[in-house]
């Protein structure tokens, strides 16, 4: 090409008016894309259709309010679902307000356009908030029968009208529309008929599956639903189109509350605890949550999931949506709303402001209601506390916003009342003269906490100490500032600093003694001894029994949290611990002595790697080498015998 050729195109070019294209779709593809990749689970075929049926329930019951001669039948609004195993179909029928041809185009001929959405924009925002429970607002429901359906049938007479229609597709990108005899057609209304796939549809096609399908997802819809197993077959009611949440708490029995739980937590205990009510204001929500009287079987799930049903305009959009934070996992609930959107997946409803508000609202009310019944119901709460006190203390540790809330909730067992059911409040108001700290053990055994060698010198004192016995209690305690003014501290992390506190009226525990020459010679060789075991070797103002305990250094993470940090792979090396001994007890005078002495130093060196050892047993842990405790063991007890 010649220059003079290409000045002359990119002439033209310039000189040619611009053009406006719409983009080109290749519609089978964009629809099969459509139905296997919006909906995560098939199942909810029969929940979409079941709410567009309900939806042409809710519009024909708005038009005949200034059309009443549209049900001048008097026949009462319903949805069937019928199952005919020998066509291998299932068809979903209502008696709504049905669809005339051009609607049939609009609706179910253009993908994405809601017949919903359409007839609220035309009767407007008043009549929108009458017609609450209308479901649908995409349109895309309706093509998740394509899942289960190798093609689908529509007939559909509008309510009113003389002429009815037969929509068919096989969901690869076209349809066609017939006219269809009005024998053939239902007096008003809608039959959607799915002709399901011979291979993995024929689930489909079992009654036990369908009503299990209808009462989970499509139980609280606003119209009855019934059930009918053969084309001949009487039909049987599955809903009533009443949802128990939705009722006064006047209408229900205590008996209907306890088989609605039992259902909803797949348990046959009594709920400890029942909270119903609806929320108005900004956000309007219905909420019917128990706490149940014993434990879940997944309460320790490592997932945490909670187990919260919700549901918009009375259609289930999830049975494990996030609106209880993980610590309150163990409530079962019921959230039903209608000012969250649907989106076009359903699945991500969740992502809105909106249910974020509702979260916060739900949270707040469970942790009220169970406060009250810590102040009025005392017995019962022990009881709540007993079974989900260590989930609860997860809150502690997770969610400072509420960590006071809790921390009014929270029950604790401790030196003085090891029965357990002290508060933070209780504990503090008997803090001891000089005590500035509210002191705690942690660890994985209460009755092995309550025998601990660190807790002597509190004991006698008169210092009462918080028993810590579940694994969550390691993070919370390090993770909170305090309660009341007065810090949470370890008694088995740094000094014990309780000197200043008078011993308990009676106490025979000695004072601690100074550190004599003789014994200072000792705790020097026994830390040049277990140099690789221990940071530290020192005499101890919390011990008055034992001869010897570890502690952890003053900074640092507490010794129970970093065994679990360490068994979990979070701790790139453990900290080497601090023995203390007691000056007072007469093993350790004995040791001294013979140290000082002509004695036997390896005897003394022995007895320094039994100390220690002893210490790690009391703590609950092995010894640091079985083989070589056992030989020291033998060698000082034939030193004892001869």
């Amino acid at each position: 090409m010649s220059e003079a050729d290409i000045q002359t195109t990119e002439g033209a070019a310039a000189a040619a008016p611009g053009e406006t294209k719409s983009f080109q779709a290749d519609v089978s593809r964009l629809l099969d894309l459509m139905v296997h990749s919006i909906y995560s689970e098939r199942d909810v075929f029969l929940r979409e259709l079941i709410s567009n049926a309900a939806d042409a329930c809710e519009k024909l019951r708005y038009e005949a309010i200034a059309a009443p001669d549209l049900i001048a039948d008097g026949e009462g609004f319903a949805i069937r679902v019928v199952i005919d195993k020998d066509a291998k179909t299932l068809s979903v029928v209502d008696n709504g307000i049905g669809m005339a041809r051009d609607d049939l185009d609009r609706a179910l001929g253009t993908i994405a356009s809601s017949g919903t959405k359409a007839f609220l924009d035309r009767i407007g925002s008043e009549a929108e908030a009458e017609s609450g429970n209308l479901i649908g607002q995409f349109g895309i429901g309706f093509y998740s029968a394509f899942m289960v359906a190798r093609s689908v049938e529509v007939r559909t007479r509008r309510a009113g009208a003389d002429e009815a229609w037969l929509w068919t597709s096989d969901g690869k990108g076209s349809y066609a529309v017939a006219a269809l005899p009005l024998a053939e057609a239902p007096a008003r209304g809608t039959r959607v008929t799915l002709h399901l796939d011979e291979d993995g549809a024929k689930e489909f096609l079992e009654p036990w599956r369908v009503e299990r399908l209808v009462k989970e997802h499509s139980g609280a819809v606003a119209v009855p639903i019934d059930l009918q197993e053969t084309p001949e077959a009487e039909p049987r009611r599955l809903t009533d189109g009443a949802a128990l949440w939705a009722k006064n708490k006047s209408e229900i029995t205590p008996e209907q509350y306890t088989e609605f739980y039992r259902g909803l937590a797949a348990q046959y205990d009594e709920p400890a605890l029942t909270i119903h009510y609806r929320a108005e204001g900004r956000h309007e929500y219905s909420v019917l949550a128990f706490v149940p009287g014993s434990k879940p079987f997944d309460l320790f799930d490592p997932q945490r999931k909670g187990r919260t049903k919700l549901y918009v305009r009375r259609v289930l959009i999830s049975d494990e949506a996030d609106l209880l934070p993980g610590w309150l996992r163990f409530v079962r609930a019921v959230v039903d709303t209608a000012d969250l959107p649907l989106n076009v997946s359903r699945e991500m409803v969740q992502n809105s402001p909106v249910f974020a508000a509702i979260r916060k609202g739900v949270t707040n009310r469970v942790l009220g209601d169970l406060a009250k019944m810590a102040e009025n119901d005392a017995d019962g709460f022990a009881t709540v506390w007993e079974n989900f006190g260590a989930v609860l203390k997860e809150g502690i540790y997770e969610d400072p916003e509420r960590r006071d809330t809790l921390f009014k909730l929270a029950r604790f067992a401790s030196t003085s009342h090891p029965e357990g059911g002290r508060t933070l409040a209780q504990y503090v108001a008997g803090l001891r003269e000089n005590q500035t700290a509210i002191y705690y053990l942690v660890g994985d055994d209460l009755k092995r906490l309550g025998i601990s060698p660190q807790l002597e010198g509190f004991k006698a004192r008169g210092i009462e100490v918080l028993l810590l016995p579940d694994a969550v209690d390691a993070f919370w305690v390090s993770n909170s500032a305090g309660f009341d003014g007065k810090p949470f501290k370890s008694v088995t992390q740094g000094a014990a600093d309780i000197k200043a506190v008078p011993l308990a009226e009676g106490a025979s525990a000695p004072e601690s003694q100074e550190v004599s020459p003789k014994l200072a010679t000792l705790l020097a060789f026994m830390k040049q001894t277990l140099a690789d075991s221990v940071e530290d070797v020192r005499a101890s103002d919390r011990l008055s029994e034992s001869p010897a305990c570890l502690i952890a250094p003053e900074f640092g993470p507490d010794r129970r949290l970093e065994k679990i940090l360490a068994q979990h792979g979070k701790l790139g090396s453990q900290s080497k611990p601090v023995l203390e001994i007691n000056p007072g007890h007469p093993l350790v005078a004995a040791l001294a002595e013979r140290f000082a002495g002509e004695g036997d130093r390896a005897v003394v060196e022995d007895s320094a790697w039994l100390l220690h050892d002893e210490a790690r047993i009391m703590d609950g842990e092995l010894p640091a080498d079985a083989a070589l405790f056992a030989a020291r063991l033998r060698r000082v007890m034939e030193k004892a015998a001869g």
